[in-house]
């Protein structure tokens, strides 16, 4: 019996990639290019399309924890076949930053580009912390060669301030767009938190305007992390009680308008908040299971089933109200 090679990697067959771009609505042109013989060979036209699938990755498939508070299992699978039913299958449906990356990878790869998963750190920034400093390997992010050797930087499941496009890796480009007036842009550097000066990293960082501070949000490796590395990863994130994912519930979707992103609707705890072009909008505050289950559906097309909805009860993220849901 032969045995299964350690490198192999799930793929997508063309049926599922066929669905999975009507279920981005990603424009007829593009995926017309992805059958042509130019896309892998032709860097230009590789990196619109790329970038193209990206953003219409992130309009369609938000950025969420809902599994690991409604549901009867409060957990979360990587297994690539898995990921496609729900982010594919069900309506308007994402994952935390492991289940999205994970699975864009997997779409990355079935289309034929040279891609692998590396492990990135958060910036305690990210959560508020003053004092700074990374976590611990808690992130995924997917870096894709081009036919012409430079490689790219694509990140699906980072959330608000997270890219809107494949990030070249070169230290002398290291400005990006982004949704004016804020502005993203990679560095390589040493963080603070190694004893080895000489250790360099990519580092992520955001900034609200040009007159703002530049702020880290990640930092990241080139080192390839495989599927049981990140076994591990999902095991803490998603079930330690000092991960904010286990006591905050968060969906965040990009706005997309004619290929460009314009902004990002969120729910964060009880807030639905949007953000367009810089400016921010506070549409409600959920008082109740009720509200934020309406919510969802309201704003961001969601519609949980009675398991799920009841699978929040005596959760730490409840929302205790009158008309809570089994009251």
């Amino acid at each position: 019996m032969s045995k299964a090679i350690p490198s192999h990697r799930p793929l997508y067959s063309e049926k599922q990639i066929s669905k999975y771009f009507s279920h981005i609505s990603l424009p007829q042109d593009l995926q017309e290019l992805y059958h042509t013989s130019s896309l892998h060979k032709n860097s230009n036209e590789t990196l619109h399309f790329l970038t193209q699938l990206q953003r219409h990755q992130l309009a369609t498939a938000p950025f969420e924890n809902l599994q690991l508070h409604y549901s009867s299992h409060h957990t979360i699978s990587l297994d690539p076949g898995y990921l496609y039913s729900k982010i594919v299958e069900e309506d308007n449906r994402g994952g935390y930053c492991m289940e999205n990356n994970c699975f864009f990878g997997t779409v990355l790869r079935s289309l034929g580009f040279t891609v692998h998963n590396a492990g990135a750190r958060v910036s305690h920034a990210v959560t508020g912390d003053p004092a700074g400093g990374f976590e611990c390997w808690c992130h995924m992010i997917n870096i894709v060669t081009l036919s012409d050797g430079k490689k790219y930087m694509l990140d699906v499941g980072f959330g608000g301030n997270g890219p809107i496009q494949p990030l070249l890796l070169d230290p002398e480009h290291s400005h990006s767009q982004y949704i004016p007036p804020a502005e993203v842009r990679l560095i390589y550097d040493n963080i603070p938190d190694n004893t080895d000066p000489n250790q360099k990293l990519w580092i992520y960082q955001h900034r609200i305007d040009p007159d703002a501070p530049w702020v880290p949000m990640y930092c990241f490796t080139e080192l390839e992390f495989l599927p049981s590395d990140y076994e591990m990863m999902n095991m803490r994130t998603s079930q330690s009680r000092t991960s904010f994912f286990t006591y905050r519930v968060m969906v965040v979707k990009m706005i997309l308008e004619q290929g460009e992103v314009v902004g990002t609707l969120m729910l964060v705890g009880a807030e639905v908040k949007r953000r367009v072009r810089g400016k921010a909008e506070h549409i409600m505050t959920c008082k109740t299971e009720v509200e934020r289950v309406q919510a969802l559906g309201k704003w961001f097309g969601i519609r949980l089933r009675e398991d799920e909805k009841a699978g929040i009860k005596g959760m730490v993220t409840e929302l205790h109200g009158e008309s809570n849901i089994g009251d």
